[in-house]
């Protein structure tokens, strides 16, 4: 029979000291962790009783670290930070949950109450965070213990990947001049028919061309100050809310946008999104254009310089296109992946065309996987022989330190 997880009656599921454990306070947190691992209670009610079983025993750790934490008066947690945190982990949650409602109906709460009661138990999460890495920190490998760990694990140790230490240039095909002032005047037709008492929403619905807020129409939500496109974020945050927009452009396309709310470094934003189309001849244009680059480029520094100069990908741009180290069989971007294997060290590849335009890569280095080796794989043996190292002391660490204090089980 089902049995949803509110089945609970509240009250105190453990004591340290004098810190208690709510059985409601358990069961927000029960059921954070059952979206993290998408277990329905609904549906598999025993594996959600062994999550809770895991989640009170981590709580009372985290009580007698709090315990150990008040003593120490560098440890501390600001209000800001905490903020931030909170943040985070409901965004988190929401998109493990697939939305808000679903969201809510796991939590046993609306999200707004769910934020408030949380605070102080994501304030203490930071602090016993903080005090347990400040411990682990002391922890240190010596080449010896790297040794005699890889002897004690090397036949159940997983076979490392190939990795590839990589750069880019990403050179897009763009619309003709003609295409552009197309789009311009179409979404200028638009803002007149808002203005005039046409439905944002409407228009947005039928014309957008941004399929995630599309059916919403053109609704984002709440968006934070430094998580949208910097010409978009620029309009968000100084005009009037109410008005609509002129057309913006960014690196998707042509944008109009209205803001609903704003509050501090929050805006509740819609916008309609129209991505000008290119032309065979667009792209053909681009991939010229990459192949005279790649036809001037001998050495890394010319690479770097002609991504700062080139490249539309502005993340990577300001630090020569570096994509740090990769691991080609699962990087997200296939052509890519696959291209690694087949380009030449400390070369300018060939233009890569893959759905976002065509790439120019460099491979700077490659770590050779397989079966793990010290030769090969020192580093990487010696970070794991120290997480083992520290996983070890802690957890013998709290076993002796929880007979100091008092702790009960009640649940």
């Amino acid at each position: 029979m089902s049995q949803p997880s509110a089945s609970f009656v509240d009250g105190v599921a453990a004591v340290v000291e004098e810190k208690i454990v709510l059985k409601s306070d358990l069961n927000q947190m029960a059921n954070m962790m059952a979206i993290q691992q998408r277990i329905d209670p609904d549906k598999d009610f025993d594996k959600y009783i062994n999550l809770r079983v895991a989640v009170l025993r981590s709580m009372v750790d985290q009580k007698i670290l709090l315990e150990m934490a008040e003593e120490d008066t560098t440890i501390e947690a600001a209000e800001k930070e905490v903020d931030q945190a909170l943040e985070q982990q409901i965004e988190t949650i929401l998109q493990q949950a697939g939305g808000k409602a679903a969201a809510e109906k796991m939590l046993g709460q609306s999200i707004n109450s769910f934020r408030s009661e949380f605070w102080f138990d994501m304030r203490d999460k930071i602090v016993s965070e903080k005090y347990q890495q400040k411990m682990l920190a002391k922890i240190k490998v010596s080449k010896k213990d790297v040794l005699s760990f890889f002897k004690t694990y090397k036949d159940s140790l997983p076979f490392f990947p190939t990795e590839a230490k990589i750069r880019h240039i990403l050179i897009k095909p763009e619309p003709s001049d003609s295409i552009k002032k197309e789009t311009l005047s179409f979404l200028n037709k638009i803002k007149d028919q808002i203005t005039k008492g046409d439905d944002f929403g409407a228009l947005a619905e039928k014309h957008s061309m941004d399929p995630g807020s599309k059916k919403k129409g053109g609704d984002l939500g709440w968006v934070k100050r430094g998580s949208l496109l910097k010409n978009f974020e620029e309009v968000a945050f100084t005009i009037k809310p109410k008005s609509v927009s002129d057309p913006i452009k960014t690196e998707v396309g042509y944008h109009i946008l209205e803001v609903l709310e704003r509050k501090g470094n929050k805006a509740r934003v819609r916008h309609l999104l129209i991505s000008p189309q290119t032309s065979k001849k667009d792209e053909e244009f681009a991939f010229s254009f990459a192949l005279s680059l790649r036809d001037s480029i001998s050495t890394v520094d010319v690479f770097k310089s002609f991504a700062k100069k080139h490249s539309k990908d502005y993340q990577t741009s300001e630090i020569g296109g570096d994509l740090g180290w990769v691991v080609p069989s699962t990087y997200p971007i296939k052509e890519i992946g696959q291209a690694i294997g087949l380009i030449d060290l400390k070369e300018c590849s060939p233009p890569i065309n893959t759905s976002f335009g065509f790439h120019l890569l460099w491979l700077e280095k490659i770590k050779s996987g397989g079966k793990p080796n010290l030769d090969s794989h020192w580093p990487k043996i010696e970070m794991m022989a120290l997480n083992n190292k520290k996983m070890n002391w802690y957890e013998n660490w709290l076993k002796d330190v929880k007979h100091k204090f008092y702790v009960r089980i009640f649940d």
